[in-house]
Protein backbone atom coordinates (compact mmCIF):
# COMPACT_ATOMS: atom_id res chain seq x y z
CA UNK A 1 0.00 0.00 0.00
CA UNK A 2 1.14 3.57 -0.42
CA UNK A 3 -1.06 5.46 1.60
CA UNK A 4 0.41 6.77 4.75
CA UNK A 5 -0.98 5.61 7.82
CA UNK A 6 -3.60 7.91 9.59
CA UNK A 7 -1.80 9.18 13.11
CA UNK A 8 -4.05 10.63 15.77
CA UNK A 9 -2.25 12.16 19.23
CA UNK A 10 -4.22 10.45 22.60
CA UNK A 11 -7.35 12.23 23.82
CA UNK A 12 -6.11 14.06 27.11
CA UNK A 13 -9.29 12.36 28.65
CA UNK A 14 -7.19 10.03 31.13
CA UNK A 15 -10.37 7.96 32.37
CA UNK A 16 -10.56 6.82 28.61
CA UNK A 17 -8.84 3.32 28.18
CA UNK A 18 -7.49 3.29 24.92
CA UNK A 19 -8.68 -0.01 23.95
CA UNK A 20 -12.53 1.55 24.06
CA UNK A 21 -11.18 4.08 21.41
CA UNK A 22 -9.48 1.79 19.08
CA UNK A 23 -12.88 -0.14 19.20
CA UNK A 24 -14.32 3.00 18.35
CA UNK A 25 -11.99 3.60 15.10
CA UNK A 26 -12.73 -0.04 13.92
CA UNK A 27 -16.73 0.62 14.06
CA UNK A 28 -16.57 3.74 12.57
CA UNK A 29 -14.62 2.37 9.49
CA UNK A 30 -16.14 1.62 6.03
CA UNK A 31 -13.40 -0.78 5.80
CA UNK A 32 -11.42 -3.46 7.54
CA UNK A 33 -8.72 -1.76 10.00
CA UNK A 34 -6.30 -3.05 12.22
CA UNK A 35 -5.21 0.16 14.81
CA UNK A 36 -2.50 -0.10 17.47
CA UNK A 37 -1.82 2.32 19.98
CA UNK A 38 1.60 3.47 20.69
CA UNK A 39 3.78 6.02 22.52
CA UNK A 40 0.30 7.99 22.81
CA UNK A 41 -0.47 8.32 19.64
CA UNK A 42 -3.82 6.16 17.72
CA UNK A 43 -2.32 3.97 14.61
CA UNK A 44 -4.62 3.47 11.93
CA UNK A 45 -1.71 1.61 9.29
CA UNK A 46 -2.12 1.56 5.84
CA UNK A 47 -4.10 -1.93 4.46
CA UNK A 48 -1.66 -4.15 3.83
CA UNK A 49 -1.34 -5.49 0.30
CA UNK A 50 -0.35 -9.15 -0.79
CA UNK A 51 3.05 -8.70 -0.96
CA UNK A 52 3.60 -7.67 2.59
CA UNK A 53 1.05 -10.51 3.51
CA UNK A 54 2.72 -13.31 1.57
CA UNK A 55 6.57 -11.90 3.55
CA UNK A 56 5.09 -11.96 6.69
CA UNK A 57 3.28 -15.60 6.19
CA UNK A 58 6.32 -17.69 4.77
CA UNK A 59 8.62 -15.79 7.47
CA UNK A 60 6.37 -17.11 10.30
CA UNK A 61 6.54 -20.64 8.51
CA UNK A 62 10.46 -20.49 8.91
CA UNK A 63 9.70 -19.94 12.34
CA UNK A 64 7.36 -22.31 12.96
CA UNK A 65 10.22 -25.32 11.96
CA UNK A 66 11.89 -24.63 15.24
CA UNK A 67 9.23 -23.85 17.33
CA UNK A 68 5.18 -24.60 16.85
CA UNK A 69 4.79 -21.29 18.90
CA UNK A 70 5.08 -19.18 15.96
CA UNK A 71 1.95 -17.32 14.56
CA UNK A 72 0.41 -13.83 13.55
CA UNK A 73 -2.36 -12.19 13.95
CA UNK A 74 -2.58 -11.61 17.68
CA UNK A 75 -2.77 -8.59 19.74
CA UNK A 76 -0.98 -7.58 22.55
CA UNK A 77 -1.06 -5.17 25.45
CA UNK A 78 2.34 -3.23 26.68
CA UNK A 79 0.75 -1.92 29.85
CA UNK A 80 2.53 -0.86 33.73
CA UNK A 81 1.45 -1.33 36.96
CA UNK A 82 -1.36 1.17 37.35
CA UNK A 83 -3.39 0.14 34.31
CA UNK A 84 -3.01 2.34 31.53
CA UNK A 85 -1.59 0.79 28.60
CA UNK A 86 1.88 2.45 27.37
CA UNK A 87 0.92 0.25 23.83
CA UNK A 88 -1.33 -1.87 21.76
CA UNK A 89 0.65 -3.75 18.96
CA UNK A 90 -0.16 -6.38 16.83
CA UNK A 91 3.09 -7.78 15.58
CA UNK A 92 3.09 -8.77 11.78
CA UNK A 93 4.58 -11.90 13.10
CA UNK A 94 5.32 -13.43 16.55
CA UNK A 95 6.93 -16.24 18.64
CA UNK A 96 5.62 -17.03 21.51
CA UNK A 97 7.21 -18.03 24.59
CA UNK A 98 4.03 -20.11 25.41
CA UNK A 99 0.80 -21.54 24.64
CA UNK A 100 -1.81 -19.21 26.25
CA UNK A 101 -3.10 -20.30 29.66
CA UNK A 102 -5.81 -19.91 31.67
CA UNK A 103 -4.48 -16.77 33.13
CA UNK A 104 -3.32 -15.02 29.89
CA UNK A 105 -7.10 -15.68 28.41
CA UNK A 106 -8.40 -14.26 31.36
CA UNK A 107 -6.30 -11.38 30.33
CA UNK A 108 -6.93 -11.11 27.18
CA UNK A 109 -10.94 -10.67 28.52
CA UNK A 110 -10.11 -8.78 30.56
CA UNK A 111 -8.42 -6.04 28.53
CA UNK A 112 -10.96 -6.18 25.31
CA UNK A 113 -8.81 -8.73 23.06
CA UNK A 114 -5.39 -7.61 24.06
CA UNK A 115 -2.85 -10.50 25.09
CA UNK A 116 -0.16 -9.62 27.66
CA UNK A 117 2.97 -8.45 26.04
CA UNK A 118 5.42 -10.83 28.01
CA UNK A 119 4.06 -13.84 25.97
CA UNK A 120 6.24 -12.58 23.30
CA UNK A 121 9.53 -13.99 22.64
CA UNK A 122 9.98 -12.23 19.03
CA UNK A 123 8.05 -9.72 17.49
CA UNK A 124 8.22 -9.21 14.09
CA UNK A 125 7.09 -6.48 11.61
CA UNK A 126 7.31 -6.06 7.66
CA UNK A 127 7.04 -2.52 6.77
CA UNK A 128 4.96 -0.62 4.68
CA UNK A 129 4.63 2.73 4.25
CA UNK A 130 4.78 3.40 7.54
CA UNK A 131 8.02 2.61 7.89
CA UNK A 132 8.70 5.08 10.50
CA UNK A 133 6.54 3.63 12.81
CA UNK A 134 8.45 0.47 12.78
CA UNK A 135 11.67 1.40 13.02
CA UNK A 136 11.39 3.82 15.50
CA UNK A 137 8.01 4.06 18.09
CA UNK A 138 7.64 -0.07 17.81
CA UNK A 139 11.18 -0.49 18.50
CA UNK A 140 11.38 1.43 21.61
CA UNK A 141 8.33 -0.32 23.02
CA UNK A 142 9.24 -3.39 22.03
CA UNK A 143 12.45 -2.84 24.24
CA UNK A 144 10.67 -1.66 26.64
CA UNK A 145 8.67 -4.45 26.91
CA UNK A 146 11.66 -6.33 27.05
CA UNK A 147 10.84 -8.58 24.55
CA UNK A 148 13.55 -10.52 23.69
CA UNK A 149 14.01 -10.21 19.86
CA UNK A 150 12.40 -7.87 17.27
CA UNK A 151 13.09 -8.65 13.73
CA UNK A 152 12.46 -5.72 11.01
CA UNK A 153 12.22 -6.18 7.49
CA UNK A 154 12.38 -2.24 5.94
CA UNK A 155 11.49 -3.69 2.56
CA UNK A 156 11.80 0.22 1.21
CA UNK A 157 15.81 0.07 2.87
CA UNK A 158 16.11 -3.43 1.61
CA UNK A 159 17.73 -4.58 4.86
CA UNK A 160 16.52 -7.10 7.58
CA UNK A 161 17.10 -6.70 10.99
CA UNK A 162 17.58 -8.14 14.16
CA UNK A 163 17.55 -6.60 17.31
CA UNK A 164 18.45 -8.25 20.57
CA UNK A 165 19.05 -7.41 24.27
CA UNK A 166 16.74 -5.33 24.66
CA UNK A 167 17.53 -2.56 27.62
CA UNK A 168 14.18 -1.16 28.94
CA UNK A 169 13.89 2.33 30.22
CA UNK A 170 10.10 2.00 32.15
CA UNK A 171 10.19 5.77 33.53
CA UNK A 172 11.62 7.36 30.04
CA UNK A 173 10.58 4.55 27.11
CA UNK A 174 12.14 6.91 25.08
CA UNK A 175 15.23 6.02 25.87
CA UNK A 176 14.75 2.11 25.82
CA UNK A 177 17.06 0.40 23.02
CA UNK A 178 18.47 -3.02 21.67
CA UNK A 179 22.09 -3.19 22.55
CA UNK A 180 22.70 -5.90 19.26
CA UNK A 181 21.95 -5.85 16.04
CA UNK A 182 22.56 -8.07 13.42
CA UNK A 183 21.75 -7.16 9.44
CA UNK A 184 21.31 -8.94 5.98
CA UNK A 185 20.16 -7.13 2.44
CA UNK A 186 16.65 -8.97 1.41
CA UNK A 187 18.12 -11.75 -0.30
CA UNK A 188 20.61 -13.53 2.19
CA UNK A 189 20.13 -15.55 5.30
CA UNK A 190 19.65 -12.96 8.96
CA UNK A 191 21.05 -14.46 11.37
CA UNK A 192 19.44 -14.75 14.72
CA UNK A 193 19.97 -15.53 18.19
CA UNK A 194 19.13 -18.96 19.65
CA UNK A 195 17.56 -21.11 19.66
CA UNK A 196 15.86 -19.83 16.15
CA UNK A 197 16.96 -20.93 12.65
CA UNK A 198 18.57 -17.91 10.02
CA UNK A 199 15.77 -16.37 8.52
CA UNK A 200 15.77 -16.88 4.65
CA UNK A 201 14.91 -13.04 3.25
CA UNK A 202 14.69 -14.06 0.12
CA UNK A 203 11.16 -14.85 0.39
CA UNK A 204 10.41 -11.39 1.28
CA UNK A 205 9.38 -8.93 -2.20
CA UNK A 206 11.30 -5.65 -2.74
CA UNK A 207 8.83 -2.36 -2.86
CA UNK A 208 6.19 -1.64 -0.29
Amino acid sequence: MTADPILEPMASDKAQDPADLLIAFEEASTEPIRPEYVEGTFIVPPQPNHLHNKAAYKLTVQLDVESDLAGLGNGYRVGPANGKPLALLIPDFYVLRREPSDLDEAYRRTYKGWYPIDMLALAGEVTSSNHETDTGPKLRVYATAEVPIYVLIDREKGIGNAYSEPVSVPDDPAKSHYRALASVELGGKLVLPDPYPPLDTSVVPSGR
